[in-house]
């Protein structure tokens, strides 16, 4: 497996040029420095531009609940973690009732650089890789969505890791060899809360079956709880695959069985919760009128 680049990193664009981006942002006031998890006071209608660092995009929506037996609907919000966007790109946020967008500084020290569109005017050339850009991350996000129509949850988790290693992935060595690539790591921690937003799924869940992954040989993690995915094994030890296969249909079978024993715990304790809430509503009501009568 290789990295991806953005379009941004693979034009070789001329120093000049960005170096004159820079200047107008700062002579302007157009430029910022973000801590780490700083929300980025973003609105639509402008472009953002991440000269270092990374952001973290996160969408929220107002979902209505109602209740079973009131009848009563209440508003809750939210979130889930939508992607990264590095150093080079562009990003703008849109907003379309009942959804939101929202980005915050993923890493310290995060500088970033906004503008109205009809200021990319001064750099046709410019305006065109920005084009290119946006075109490049509408096609991740369609590999994005396939994966989240994976039906068991570990698919859709370790498609999720691959598509963000992919982009952002760095080569890593061993120790003893620094030289050879091992894998390719995210630069950026990522908690097991915020991949569950993403793939639909639990903290618990996804600390479960990152677990799988790991002792499968799938993923590992380096320093600072780095998420890793190892170079492809040597096609010379994959000879007794057939040998495999009747675990490695026992482990899918497990899966499903887990994921679909999840769901409808949650499910039920969701349901549990709720006519819980409801009980006890009604019984201090009743007593509330009982007293005042």
């Amino acid at each position: 497996m290789q990295s991806t680049s953005t379009p941004l990193q693979i034009i070789d664009r001329p120093f000049i040029t960005w170096q004159r981006i820079i200047d107008w942002a700062q002579e302007h006031y157009r430029c910022r420095t973000f801590s780490k998890d700083e929300r980025i006071p973003a609105r639509p209608g402008l472009l953002y531009l991440v000269q270092k660092g990374s952001v973290r995009l996160v969408g929220s929506a107002q979902v209505t609940t109602v209740a079973t037996k009131s009848k009563s609907a209440d508003q809750t919000t939210e979130e889930a973690f939508l992607g990264f966007v590095g150093a080079g790109q562009p990003f703008e946020l849109v907003a379309q009732s009942p959804f939101t967008l929202q980005a915050y500084a993923h890493a310290d020290q995060t500088h970033v650089v906004w503008m109205y569109w009809h200021d990319l005017d001064n750099w046709p050339h410019f305006r065109r890789e920005i084009l290119d850009a946006f075109r490049y991350q509408h096609q991740r996000k369609l590999l994005w969505l396939s994966t989240l129509g994976q039906r068991r949850t570990i698919d859709r988790l370790l498609g999720f890791l691959t598509l963000l290693i992919e982009e952002f992935g760095e080569p890593y060595g061993g120790e003893a060899e620094p030289d050879v690539v091992r894998g390719y790591r995210l630069p950026w921690a990522l908690t097991h809360a915020q991949i569950g937003s993403a793939i639909g799924s639990t903290r618990v869940t996804v600390t479960r079956l990152m677990g799988k992954l790991r002792s499968k040989g799938l993923i590992n993690t380096e320093d600072d709880n780095l998420i890793c995915l190892p170079a492809k094994s040597n096609p010379q030890k994959t000879k007794n695959q057939k040998q495999e296969v009747e675990p490695f249909l026992e482990d899918s079978l497990d899966d499903s069985l887990e994921d679909s024993l999840d769901d409808s715990l949650e499910d039920s304790l969701e349901d549990s919760l709720e006519d819980s809430l409801e009980e006890s509503l009604e019984e201090s009501l009743e007593d509330s009128l009982q007293e005042s009568a």
